[in-house]
């Protein structure tokens, strides 16, 4: 997918996001943008790591930068302890308005994933993807036990409680987008 194009529905997504309730930082993005490529198949093209707070993307992190040095996103500072949130700028109208098309095409997977994670918070979050992120990578062979397990092993914090709930909304997800992918265009 050509740059202006994957701007178009980062800049969408975090829009819907931020409609939801989200906080829009960073990390909130990162995890949005996970689900949006992993679980609904939207060809991004981003590679994600488990990471500290579970899986990111240090492209997704590049393209958040260059599209800020583009000036068509902000930072929005806040009071301390809170990392700033990014918001769009009033120059990414001109890109929406390009690229209508395309964000049609996958406006109900953008709102899937607002809608689902755009109140959570950090911590929530990080325990969503990282279930995504075990569920992918253990092919389909892992019993929800052994994903919870694993997941505990990865981040220790992460109590088996928190890490099975997690796994169980992810799972839920999952069945959740299959409606959605019959619909949207082929990645």
């Amino acid at each position: 997918m050509d740059r202006l194009r994957r701007a178009a529905l980062l800049i969408r997504l975090m829009e819907k996001l931020r409609e939801k309730g989200s906080w829009c930082g960073e990390t909130h993005v990162q995890k949005a943008v996970l689900f949006l490529q992993d679980l609904l198949r939207v060809p991004l093209g981003f590679q994600f790591t488990l990471y500290k707070h579970g899986p990111f993307s240090f492209d997704l992190r590049d393209e958040l930068t260059s599209m800020r040095a583009d000036e068509l996103l902000r930072l929005e500072p806040q009071q301390p302890p809170y990392g700033p949130r990014i918001a769009a700028t009033p120059r990414t109208e001109r890109i929406k308005n390009l690229f209508r098309k395309t964000l049609s095409d996958y406006d109900a997977s953008i709102n899937f994933v607002a809608e689902r994670l755009g109140a959570k918070g950090v911590a929530d979050l990080e325990g969503l993807a990282t279930a995504l992120y075990v569920t992918q990578h253990s092919g389909g062979c892992w019993s929800l036990d052994q994903r919870s397990r694993q997941i505990t092993e990865i981040k220790p914090h992460i109590s088996y409680e928190d890490a099975r709930s997690a796994t169980e909304e992810v799972d839920c997800y999952i069945r959740q987008a299959k409606e959605i992918l019959a619909h949207e265009p082929a990645a």
